[in-house]
This record gives C-alpha cells, sequence and structure tokens, in this order.
C-alpha cells in the first residue's frame, strides 16, 4: 500500500494505492460520508483487488481522512468535479469507478458527466437513486424533522455526541455492521480516531445541509439512469437501513446493462459486513467488463 497526495483546485487529496508490479486495469473506489475514509471502507478491499490483477486507487475526499480542507462548502456538484479533478491529475484516461453510500452517488455523477472515459461502475448502497431519505407513509415527516434538525445544529450535535461516545457509536454501527464478526476493536479504534479529528463530521454535515430539503432530497439520479451505458454492478446489502434495496432493484431495472448482488443479511457498509461476498462479486465484475 501506498500513501500519495495531490493539489487539486478542490484541495489537497490523499489517496491510497495498490498495485502489482505490471500494466493492469484501473480501479479508482470512493468512500462514504459520515467520517468515512479510504482506509476505512477500502483497506480490507484494496489489497485483494490488487492480488487479482488490478490496480487500485481510493482517495479521501476533502476534507475527508488525510486529505486537507475542501476550499468550497461541499455539494454534490462539487464533490463529483473533484472526482473528475482527480483523475485527471493522475493521467488516467479509462479506468473502472465505484463507491460506497456518498461515493455511490459520486460515482454515478462520474458516469454522467464522462461517460467515454469509465469501462465500468460499482455501486455499493449508493446515494442517489430514491427522492427523500427514506420510503414509506412517513417518509415525508421524516424528510421535515431531518431538514429541521439539521439547520438548528440539533443534528450536527447529535453527531458530534455520537462520534465522542464509543458505545454510542458500536450501537449506530450496528446498523451498517450486522456481522458481530467483522466490527472488531480494531475497526471501532479506527472509526472513533476518525471520529474525533478536528474537522470531524465537518464536510459530511456541509454535504446534508445542500442535499436535504425541506420536502425531498436535491440529487436524485433515477430519471437519468437509463443513460448510463456502461457495464453497471449494484452491490446491496439485504438489510440496508438507510437504502432500502427495493431502490436498488428498481435502480437496476432502468440501467441498460446493470447486474444486481444482494448480499443476503448485510446491512449498509456492505463490503465491511460482508468482505469475501463482495470482493467474489466485484472481481467476477471487473474479470468481465474492466479493460486496461
Amino acid at each position: 500500500m501506498t500513501r500519495s497526495v495531490v493539489d487539486l483546485p478542490s484541495g489537497p487529496v490523499s489517496y491510497l494505492s495498490w498495485a502489482p508490479d505490471r500494466p493492469v486495469p484501473t480501479v479508482v473506489l470512493l468512500h462514504g460520508g459520515g467520517v468515512d475514509n479510504a482506509s476505512l471502507s477500502w483497506a480490507g478491499i484494496g489489497p485483494r483487488l490488487a492480488q487479482a490483477g488490478y490496480r487500485v486507487i481510493a482517495p479521501d475526499h476533502p476534507g475527508y481522512g488525510h486529505s486537507g480542507p475542501a476550499r468550497l462548502p461541499a455539494t454534490q456538484e462539487r464533490l463529483v468535479a473533484y472526482v473528475g479533478e482527480f483523475v485527471d491529475a493522475l493521467g488516467l484516461q479509462r479506468y473502472a469507478i465505484g463507491g460506497l453510500s456518498l461515493g455511490g452517488g459520486m460515482t454515478i455523477g462520474h458516469v454522467l458527466d464522462r461517460p467515454d472515459r469509465v469501462t465500468a461502475a460499482m455501486l455499493l448502497g449508493s446515494y442517489g437513486v430514491m427522492p427523500r431519505l427514506s420510503d414509506g407513509p412517513l417518509s415525508g415527516v421524516r424528510q421535515l424533522f431531518t431538514w429541521a434538525a439539521l439547520r438548528t445544529g440539533l443534528l450536527g450535535a447529535a453527531t458530534t455526541w455520537v462520534g465522542g461516545n464509543r458505545s454510542a457509536m458500536a450501537r449506530s454501527m450496528q446498523a451498517l455492521i450486522t456481522d458481530p464478526k467483522q466490527l472488531t476493536d480494531e475497526l471501532m479504534d479506527e472509526v472513533m480516531a476518525a471520529a474525533g479529528r478536528p474537522a470531524g463530521f465537518e464536510g459530511f454535515e456541509q454535504w446534508q445541509r445542500d442535499q436535504v430539503q425541506w420536502n425531498r432530497l436535491r440529487t436524485d439520479y433515477t430519471a437519468r439512469l437509463a443513460s448510463m451505458t456502461c457495464p453497471v454492478l449494484i452491490v446491496h446489502g439485504e438489510r440496508d437501513p438507510g437504502v432500502p434495496v427495493a431502490r436498488a432493484c428498481a435502480a437496476a431495472a432502468l440501467i441498460p446493462n446493470a447486474r444486481l448482488k444482494v448480499i443476503a443479511g448485510a446491512g449498509h457498509w456492505v463490503q465491511r459486513d460482508r468482505p469475501d461476498a463482495v470482493l467474489d462479486a466485484l472481481v467476477e465484475f471487473l474479470d468481465a467488463n474492466a479493460t486496461a
């Protein structure tokens, strides 16, 4: 594993890379929101993809992990633009790209912006495939409450409290990782260290303020999914509490060349919850669709 830094218009970005000693197809992996970073989401998957014959590059988004603060407040459009800046700075011309949650939404936006550059895309518990934060008869009420909690600072205060309380954080993690064997002390140490950074949840809260409107989410790519022409793998936890599996199924039906893999029993942080099953799905898909 190698850690490097590249200076982008969005800010200085630190990234991890894993690579075999030969020319191979490149895979860019984007982490999720909250206190996530490249190491938290991809340190388990990256080296194993490299062993399978892929060059893997995983950045810490501006304001996350080891990257410096973003130069502008985080919005969906700016995060998608940063992905373009990142691949340009690394000189990538043809590559596969994938992401978890927020990173999945960034992947969709990037593929729509640069359809000629991406050989294949992977969406794990992806953002951007539903109009509100939740489904069901109370979705409007939940949306309004979250919008109000964001703007009054209540949600930020609650998030900061959870981020400083290990037992509370462990309980919240149980919704993301359902397999207790994967929710290790080492992982919790890394999560708590990320939550304890001075910037903490700042970048994610900025993005939430941009995205969460009182009656809907600002970004919903559903109407544009049919224009994603590259092969797409959708990997989704069966017990994902944030993005219902029905939304993943609907997205797969709209994308012309999509394959859906539902991971039995898994939660939202699907590659941490069931790493072997997710790795098998990624390698099979990349072997069939990624080219150097």
